[in-house]
């Protein structure tokens, strides 16, 4: 997939791009240069990006292909295109949606458990509650005790459960927005399980969330008295409790119906095309996302969705990026569900912390949490396991006196064997945004920009080594010193 840049001194400066990959790929390639142009601009909302015809000239496609580029732009709310006099693509100001639900898709085909989730909430939460409690403002304390209020206001309605607004208040509140983001997506398939695993009488059902709403009045309360310790307990013994509660009802759990997880927490806003590519990968998870199979052909879905063709073929597209489902062609062709990669999530995420600004800091913070997490995980996994998980890691460690300059992808593969092997794919998709964003910023002032030095090798042994001797303490202690040197 190669491309030229041409000066174009005709065009008010702008580069003209000139591609040579395949028609197929040819719209993602243009969305990318598009989004490109946008983070190395910085972001500058409300700019004129060309007009449409300008655009079409600059990257050297037909109307089709960039149409469809556009529609991949405006998805990650990277800029809209305004049509009329006046009009052209404008940069706008992006929300967490699409990455939220580019994660929420992989995570969900996994098979990510309950337990996955809470494990990570248990990990991340405490600290956006700690955070929140150092930094709290005022005019925070007032939206924090509103959003109390509301969940209070929902407590006796048929659908209590869905308001559940505080998790994902504190994550913002922590002033992290890489919290926030994770957090937003915890609490998001927590809330479908919740529906899923609901108690099996209303009565049940208005004690727990009764329960809950006095362990998040508690948690409220501490944070806006600016007592970190105490709002760090408080949460770390509320998940325990719902952790406990959600596992009591599986044996309730109930069959979904098509629209199961099409709910107010999880449902994309905006275009009819989001719409229905949301509706499509819902019915997908529902069937228990049969790869190969083929969903109907665009005739049937014209007709079960009650939608148009141009809608439909747009929300193909936006599927096709998330590698949910692809339009196969011909006699015998169809909608083919597909396996989703977490590429997609990755792309998505780094778009959205590119605007958000994101410091070394907030990277080190979750980074920490997420590898002390699965360094717990992993040495309890090893103390009765065989050689093979221990051989695994040994492997990724590299040689105990190897240096960054020999092997300088050698710290990412022992890192990211470490959040395999711990078995909860919600660390390993988090841990693996997070290194690959920060590699992606190495530079001046970006997140990750400091070098590894030293001799990783040396470390990882040393890290590895305590876990296998069931020193758990041990090993934390390491690695926390280890990620000190990576991020300072």
């Amino acid at each position: 997939m190669a491309s030229a840049v041409e000066s174009d001194p005709a065009d008010g400066g702008h580069p003209r791009q000139s591609f040579a990959i395949g028609a197929g790929l040819l719209a993602g390639q243009v969305a990318r240069h598009i989004e490109d142009t946008v983070i190395s601009c910085g972001w500058p909302v409300g700019q004129s990006l060309g007009s449409e015809t300008e655009l079409r000239e600059r990257y050297g496609v037909g109307r089709p292909v960039l149409r469809e580029a556009v529609r991949l732009v405006e998805h990650h709310q990277v800029a809209r295109m305004r049509r009329g006099p006046n009009g052209g693509l404008f940069v706008c100001a992006p929300d967490a949606e699409p990455a939220t639900r580019a994660m929420v898709i992989y995570l969900e085909y996994v098979g990510t458990s309950v337990t996955d989730l809470l494990e990570a909430r248990s990990l991340l939460e405490p600290v956006a509650a700690g955070l929140a409690a150092d930094r709290l403002t005022e005019d925070e304390i007032t939206i924090l005790r509103a959003a109390l209020a509301d969940e209070r206001a929902h407590l006796h309605g048929p659908e209590s459960w869905a308001h559940d607004p505080v998790h994902t208040l504190l994550g913002r509140l922590s002033g992290n927005p890489v919290l926030h983001l994770f957090i937003d997506v915890l609490t998001r398939l927590t809330t479908r399980y919740a529906r899923s695993s609901r108690a099996s009488s209303a009565a049940e059902a208005a004690v727990a969330w009764q329960d809950s709403h006095a362990a998040h009045e508690a948690i409220g309360e501490a944070v806006i008295a600016g007592d970190a310790a105490r709002a760090q307990i408080a949460l770390t013994t509320h998940l325990h409790h719902l952790t406990t509660w959600v596992d009591s009802r599986r044996a309730h759990r109930r069959t979904r119906d098509p629209r199961a997880g099409f709910d107010s927490a999880t449902e994309p806003r905006g275009k009819l095309a989001e719409v229905l590519a949301g509706r499509i990968h819902d019915d997908i998870a529902v069937r228990g996302w049969p790869v190969g199979a083929v969903l109907g052909s665009e005739t049937e879905l014209v007709a079960r969705y009650g939608i148009s063709r141009p809608a439909l073929r747009e929300a193909v597209r936006l599927l096709e990026y998330h590698s949910v489902a692809r339009m196969r062609r011909g006699r015998g062709g169809g909608l083919i569900v597909t396996a989703p990669e977490s590429q997609a999530s990755v792309d998505t995420i780094a778009l959205l912390l590119e605007y958000e600004r994101v410091t070394a800091d907030d990277f080190r913070i979750v980074r920490t949490a997420l590898e002390l997490g699965a360094v717990t995980r992993v040495a309890a996994r090893l103390a009765g396991a065989g050689d093979e998980p221990a051989a695994r890691l040994t492997a990724a460690a590299g040689g105990p006196c190897e240096t960054s300059a020999q092997h300088p992808h050698r710290a990412g593969l022992f890192h990211s064997e470490l959040a395999t092997l711990a078995g909860n794919p919600v660390l390993a998709l988090f841990l693996s945004v997070v290194i690959e964003v920060c590699h992606r910023h190495r530079g001046d002032g970006a997140p990750g920009a400091s070098s590894i030095t030293g001799e990783p090798g040396h470390t990882h042994h040393r890290i590895l080594d305590a876990i296998r001797h069931g020193d758990t303490a041990l090993a934390r202690h390491r690695m926390r010193r280890h990620l000190d040197t990576l991020t300072h």
